[in-house]
């Protein structure tokens, strides 16, 4: 049995490495397969009889066959990776124990999910670029990487040497690349890893000049001779002044504790950089070491990747189900077999509309990959393409909505349906739902079960009617006590004079979120002031635009609505006017926050610059006026040093506020 099981592994493992490797397309997630290979690496290392040259756990990677191989100098090595503190703290004992000493300084860094290149200099000029491929031979892509900008072709040293590094796209070009290639029904790629691999592997290597590719450098093998350079650390240095890019975001630390401390700071905040990482990358910092400990088959001894709990992973489809929002958007949602992905046990993901279903070729029973980042709910990203999906039935969209059965319409320049009652119960309640929420009214203690039994009663049909509820009214509600109706009803009353803003984020008004709403405010002040104001005027406030300006025209100048805010009015639900803007200090200034922050969230600290008169956004241009950058500040650090953009440091934008 243990040998058909090894075979069973070596055959997957194969077909996975020539389906990522090779065909850029793979079918399973980056942790299903480092699970398979672990199972695999394990029974080998227990029956040794069972373990032949042609395993994965031999060899790196694979050979596409569209380029010239090329032999590597050097060869490069994978890594062996560790998914928890007590895998760090084994492997770090280990190699304390064959070094014979325990004082071993690391160097952490970030895991760029990418393709692995080495590239080669000779009296500092660039003269061959080489895939990994299976570690000993790659293939020859120099032409390709000398259309990647941070690839230097002239470094600022005349020095013969070879250096390893990752080439990503960053996930801002990803997404535009995605948007570009879903009009002109091109390919689309399931991440940007895959969309990086895919761009390097262009026969012709103007479409890879399109294509907005980087690098970080990570390693360097030093000329021989050199005797000054004797750490990881340094030698990272070394090769920044060379001319390379590397990461900024790397770490030495004194012990395996400080690595384990790096891995729990990054793990989620990971998510606000601009490019995909999987993991940290931990080295041992001396060279003396790293020279005695050695290598296994395949990988360092002085190096191990801690792998972040997985962003991607493949489950099934079993059904798609509907559901109606606020503004009787309707949506399709996938029910999963549920499944352990980024740190949660996940069961459902966003198919975000029809159109998606189409493109995707999304069909029940189908297997899946499913993507979390800093998303609540998580997406269906590609559909595993095996002969089973082409047995199963295309998905036929709904034509009724799920909750009232009135026809769906399609509205022009729009590919969401929407349901066609504006009445629909669903609508309804979608609303009550989020006029309770934080970034809306803010009320405690009133969640989905509660609006749930108060809409089933007649006790609640519009947010008006929340403000006519009082304690007793709660206690006739399941499970609820005189303590919880208290809180309740509190609440509510606690919530009669919120800030303007987040009173016109609560009303629901399509296409107005929490950054639009705090737009109208600062421009318009009043709550009257909006009303009152014509298209016009609406869409000549940046930000704003015709679209969104008519649909808050409309909403405000609605039967529905007026009744509405006048009701609201009449039981004391008077938003606040006075604090929206506290002084004009920082009108006609944008700002752009980055990294953590010690003194204030970012939020609080977007909060603080309206309050001034400026205004925040979330990518670096030309047109920012600053970059405010906290602890580990990313590639929005990077873009405002290229762009000349003033970066200010927490102290300095303390002190801007006074």
């Amino acid at each position: 049995m243990l040998k058909e099981r090894v075979e069973f592994l070596k055959e997957e493992l194969n077909k996975h490495n020539y389906n990522y490797y090779v065909l850029d397309n793979p079918t399973i997630s980056d942790y299903e397969y480092d699970m398979l290979f672990a199972e695999l690496k394990e029974l080998e290392n227990n029956n040794p009889e069972l373990r032949s040259p042609d395993s994965p756990t031999q060899r790196v990677g694979s050979i596409s066959t569209g380029f010239e191989e090329y032999r590597h100098k050097y060869r490069l090595y994978s890594l062996d990776n560790s998914y928890n503190a007590e895998d760090l703290r084994k492997w770090y004992e280990r190699a304390q124990k064959e070094y014979g000493k325990t004082d071993l300084e690391l160097v952490c860094e970030l895991k760029i999910d990418g393709l692995a290149i080495a590239l080669s200099y000779t009296n500092g000029l660039f003269t061959t670029g080489v895939t990994r491929g299976n570690g000993i031979i790659g293939e020859n892509i120099t032409q390709n990487l000398k259309t990647v900008k941070a690839v230097p072709l002239k470094l600022f040293e005349n020095v013969n040497i070879d250096v390893r590094g990752e080439i990503y796209m960053p996930i801002s070009s990803f997404n535009k690349l995605n948007e570009e290639s879903m009009k002109n029904n091109d390919k689309i790629f399931a991440n940007p890893r895959n969309a990086a691999a895919g761009s390097l592997r262009q026969l012709d290597s103007t479409i890879t000049a399109k294509r907005d590719l980087s690098m970080f450098t990570y390693t360097v093998i030093l000329p021989d001779g050199n005797n000054t350079i004797k750490t990881h650390w340094d030698s990272i240095q070394y090769i920044k002044k060379l001319g390379f890019k590397t990461n900024p975001n790397i770490r030495l630390v004194k012990d395996i504790e400080g690595a384990i401390q790096f891995c729990k700071d990054w793990e989620t905040k990971r998510f606000e950089l601009d490019y995909a990482t999987d993991g940290v990358v931990i080295k041992i910092n001396s060279f003396a070491a790293q020279n005695e400990l050695g290598f296994t088959a395949r990988a360092p001894k002085w190096a191990t990747a801690f792998k972040f709990p997985p962003e991607e992973i493949s489950t099934t489809l079993e059904d798609i189900e509907i559901g109606v929002g606020k503004t009787g958007a309707i949506t399709p949602v996938a029910n999963l077999t549920p499944v352990l992905l980024a740190g949660s046990t996940v069961a459902r993901a966003s198919l975000h509309n029809f159109d998606e279903i189409e493109r995707l070729d999304v069909r029940i029973g189908d297997s899946v990959f499913i993507k979390k980042a800093a998303e609540i709910i998580p997406k269906v990203i590609k559909v595993v393409d095996d002969e089973e999906h082409y047995k199963r039935p295309k998905y036929i969209p709904p034509t009724e909505c799920p909750v009232c059965h009135s026809p769906l319409e399609y509205r022009e320049g729009e590919v969401v349906a929407y349901c066609s009652n504006r009445y629909c119960p669903a609508v309804a309640k979608a609303k009550l739902e989020y006029w309770v929420s934080k970034e809306a009214m803010d009320i405690d203690n009133i969640g989905p079960s509660v609006i749930e039994q108060l809409y089933n009663m007649n006790m609640v049909k519009t947010p008006a009617d929340f403000y006519k509820l009082s304690q007793q009214d709660f206690m006739m509600l399941d499970l609820v006590k005189e303590k919880s109706a208290y809180n309740m009803f509190s609440s509510i009353q606690a919530s009669k004079n919120r800030p303007l803003a987040k009173f016109i984020t609560a009303l629901s008004i399509r296409h107005v979120g929490k950054e639009t709403a705090d737009i109208l405010v600062n421009e318009l002040n009043t709550l009257s002031n909006i009303r009152n104001a014509d298209i016009e005027t609406l869409s000549n406030i940046e930000g704003i635009g015709e679209k969104i300006a008519q649909s808050i025209y409309e909403f405000f100048h609605s039967d529905d609505s007026d009744k509405l805010l006048s009701e609201l009015a009449e039981l004391g639900v008077i938003p606040s006017e006075s604090s929206q803007k506290l002084s004009d200090d920082f009108a006609g200034l944008t700002f752009v926050l980055t990294g953590t922050l010690q003194s204030m969230t970012r939020d609080e600290a977007s909060d603080k610059i309206k309050e001034r008169g400026g205004k925040t956004s979330s990518s670096v241009s030309k047109k920012t006026s600053f970059v405010v950058a906290g602890e580990n500040a990313g590639s929005k650090f990077d873009k405002a040093t290229a762009l000349g953009v003033k970066i200010l440091s927490e102290d300095e934008f303390l002190n801007m506020m006074g």
